[in-house]
């Protein structure tokens, strides 16, 4: 396709010539009836003069005769810029006037017409055109009073050609601006269009160009940008979950394997037999979660949760995830509390839930108190709880936070901390997948929020926040 051909099939061209054929009709309409409207009034003008003119000869007639009249005639006619005046005998004969001849049968039929004519002592034999009005007297004569209409015809054609060059140049300038918007806008689509091209080749990292003006089109690059950054992300992580799954069960998976080995080659009762099943149940349960806490972090980052959002309060959550792990943190000797505000939010009570108990398994499993050695920070660390969960309402925001007195995580690796199968403890004594701060992360995101990590002065906190009133009725 030439560049023509794709000029004129721009939707900026298009719309450029409907807007320009409207603009001309109304343009053209407009003079018309300015043209019409003044050709009316000029008629309009000529009759009251005319019509003026007749009553004062005929009343000239009536007090004076014929012999005034005629006089009154010849007065009128020789004066510069004279009106047509004509008087007849009853058999048609000129008797007085300036007309040296009219279409046939004008002076037959009184009233008004427009007709072609000829002065007296005239050189010129261009018929002219007046609007003239005949009258009958008494005694047969008759009288006829007209008005050259040359002067209407010249502000016509003044007018007529004023909207000729007014349509002409609204064309021009229509069509030139129609050329220049629509070049630039298939300028800026054609950098778009080469830009998706080498995003669909495979190269995610490239971005639409944004200009400087705001427009519509610069809005569309930017959300497009925001959509590409996302999808980016989403590859980037598909990627990443990919290879951790691939690295990080192949050692679990390797171990199931090699426990039914052995249970096969060295087992000689049934109560050996017996306890490598159970082995295996339980490492199968253990990959079974890690699938699950898998499922859900997919769940929550493609938006599928948001079907299930309702209202609910934050406080009922922080309790019963207090309740539920209550026990377990005194098996660990740890304290765990609760501080809870009622906050209503709107989401997904399920996910929050987990999300919350990942952080209170988290702090259980990784946040035995250290030792202080300052006795200001023991007497602090000894009236606080080791774990305490919390939630209130902060702002637009509602804050679900668990706080430890463990070892907490350098500022360094807490980006790092909420990836998928991420475990920074180097010996990974502890059983987990790595998956708790990336569901968590996860949930967040998919209310609209986000996960922070800050130092618990010792410890670790760590805060979910969540809009109060969701992500749908945030975007609004």
């Amino acid at each position: 396709m030439t560049a023509f051909g794709k000029l004129i099939r721009t939707t900026a061209f298009r719309l450029t010539l409907v807007y320009l054929l409207l603009f001309a009709l109304f343009a053209a309409s407009l003079l018309g009836y300015f043209a019409w409207n003044t050709r009316r009034m000029i008629t309009e003008q000529i009759t009251d003069t005319v019509n003026s003119e007749l009553s004062e000869l005929t009343e000239q007639y009536t007090k004076g005769g014929l012999r005034g009249l005629v006089a009154a005639v010849e007065g009128r006619a020789l004066r510069p810029g004279a009106n047509l005046y004509l008087v007849t005998t009853p058999q048609g004969q000129g008797v007085a006037g300036n007309v040296a001849s009219l279409e046939p049968g004008v002076m037959d039929h009184p009233g008004w017409a427009e007709t072609f004519y000829k002065r007296l002592e005239e050189t010129d034999t261009k018929n002219h055109f007046a609007l003239v009005r005949v009258s009958q007297l008494s005694g047969g004569f008759r009288i006829l009073v007209g008005r050259d209409l040359e002067e209407r015809r010249r502000l016509f054609g003044i007018v007529a050609k004023a909207a000729q060059w007014s349509v002409l140049i609204v064309v021009v300038l229509g069509l030139g601006g129609g050329v220049f918007v629509a070049r630039r806008v298939l300028r800026r689509i054609d950098a778009m269009t080469g830009t998706t091209q080498r995003i669909m080749a495979g190269d995610l990292s490239e971005r639409l160009p944004v200009g400087r003006s705001g427009d519509e089109i610069d809005r569309l690059a930017e959300n497009l940008n925001a959509m590409l950054e996302r999808i980016e992300a989403l590859m980037v992580g598909l990627k990443e979950v990919s290879d951790n799954i691939a690295h990080d069960l192949k050692t679990p998976l390797t171990r199931l394997r090699n426990r039914a080995e052995d249970a096969l080659a060295k087992s000689s009762n049934e109560g050996e037999y017996r306890a490598a099943l159970e082995r295996t149940i339980e490492e199968s349960d253990g990959l079974i979660r890690t699938f699950n806490a898998l499922l859900m972090i997919a769940r929550a980052e493609s938006g599928q949760a948001r079907d299930n959002m309702t209202d609910f309060d934050a406080a009922e959550v922080a309790h019963g995830i207090h309740e539920l792990y209550e026990p377990l943190a005194e098996d660990k000797g740890l304290t765990l509390e609760v501080a809870a505000d009622p906050a209503t939010i709107h989401g997904n009570r399920e996910l929050i839930s987990q999300a919350l108990a990942n952080l209170v398994e988290n702090a259980i499993k990784y946040g035995q108190p250290v030792a202080v050695s300052a006795s200001a920070d023991a007497n602090a660390a000894a009236k606080s709880p080791d774990i305490l969960i919390e939630a209130r309402r902060h702002g637009d925001n509602v804050l679900l936070s668990v706080t430890d007195h463990g070892p907490g995580i350098p500022e360094a690796d807490r980006q790092r901390a909420v990836e998928r199968f991420v475990r920074l403890e180097a010996s990974r004594t502890q059983p987990g997948s790595g998956l708790g701060l990336s569901l968590a992360s996860a949930v967040a995101t998919l209310h609209g929020g986000d996960l922070r990590l800050a130092d618990g002065q010792p410890g670790l906190c760590v805060t979910l926040v969540i809009p109060s009133r969701g992500v749908e009725q945030k975007t609004v």
